[in-house]
Formats: structure tokens, sequence, C-alpha cells
């Protein structure tokens, strides 16, 4: 909101697992105004409860939802896109298999040659590089650090 000057109508796009950071983003956006694509692998989507709660938020607030295992699909005209780590504390056993999983999950330059002319890229960190490559995380597009900056007051 304080890059964009406001949410309704923007598209926020999620390409990675289907964990506690996107079940949040789901359970807001539609109330927010805003369209929903996400792409996990298989075996890695949200939550279906989530999922359930999140298609009725969607109708009722009159917003789009998309879920997808393409990322390039759902970063389709995407003015925001964002990802989290694909290993949550607890998951470190499962390190080799999440990551032969989220091959071609990376975001890249490549990823949001479809998005919006406007897109930014968000991550609530610490991110490691085969989230997201150097080139999006560090450019002008990114927000990572306001994004964090701002946690940290509502904190």
């Amino acid at each position: 909101q304080e890059h964009y000057g406001g949410l309704n109508g923007l598209t926020i796009t999620w390409i990675g697992d289907g964990n506690n950071v996107l079940h949040s983003i789901m359970t807001s956006a539609a109330k927010l105004g805003m369209h929903l694509r996400i792409a996990t692998p298989k075996g890695y989507e949200p939550d279906l409860r989530i999922t359930k709660i999140t298609e009725q938020y969607s109708k009722e607030y009159g917003t789009k939802l998309l879920l997808t295992t393409d990322p390039l699909e759902a970063a389709n005209a995407a003015n925001v896109l964002a990802t989290d780590t694909w290993i949550s504390m607890g998951q470190e056993e499962e390190k080799e298999r999440r990551l032969k999983a989220f091959q071609g999950y990376q975001i890249t330059m490549q990823t949001v040659k479809s998005a919006a002319s406007n897109w930014t890229f968000l991550h609530c960190l610490p991110r490691k590089p085969e989230e997201v490559d150097d080139e999006v995380f560090y450019s002008p597009r990114s927000l990572v650090f306001q994004e964090a900056e701002n946690r940290k007051w509502t904190i």
C-alpha cells in the first residue's frame, strides 16, 4: 500500500511453498481487493481449508484466484511477486527432497518478464539464493528491506 498508494485491483503472485506466510496472504488478499495467483509444486499446495476460505473470500469480494503449478503462469500480469523459504524450521531433514521439488520455482528476471510493468518483489527474509536470484533480490523493484523495516514497527 505504501508503494502503490492502494491495494485494490492489484495482483499479488506467490511462487513457492504453501506455508504459513502464504496462508496469511490468502486470508487477507481478497479482503483488500487484491487478485491472487499462487504457484506451488505438486504436494506443496496450501492447506485445503485455507484454500476453501480463500475461494469464498474471492467470490465475496469480487477478486480472482488462481492456483497452479506453473510459476510463469502465476507471474503473468502480477504487480507484486512474493516468496518465502522453501525449508522452514523443522523441515531440515526434507531439504534435498524439497530443493528437487522446487526446481524451476526460483524467481528470476525471466519469471518477471510477463509481470505487470510496475512489478515489485517481496520476501519476508532471510532469503536463500535458490528462492530468488540476486538480480531480482537486489533490483530497484525489490521492496524486501522496506518490508523488513515495516515489520519491525509492527513487532
